[in-house]
């Protein structure tokens, strides 16, 4: 789980915090406190979406026969 976890977190972090950006610029938000704090909470998403994936990927893992 443990190894598997920063692999996904890798992709998954920078995708959901470089969605986190695109927001904040469509909503309007285009100074830096905004954009850091979009970027962060789309970090937050990654990390709990990171641990989630890895966690069902070792369960479908552990369930072949």
């Amino acid at each position: 789980m443990f190894r598997l976890f920063p692999l996904i977190f890798s992709i998954a972090g920078a995708t959901c915090a470089g969605i986190g950006v695109v927001v904040a610029l469509v909503i309007g938000q285009d100074t830096l406190n905004p954009i850091l704090a979009w970027a962060a909470a789309g970090g937050v998403v990654g990390i709990v979406a990171s641990w989630v994936i890895a966690k069902m990927i070792l369960a479908n893992e552990t369930a072949k026969p």
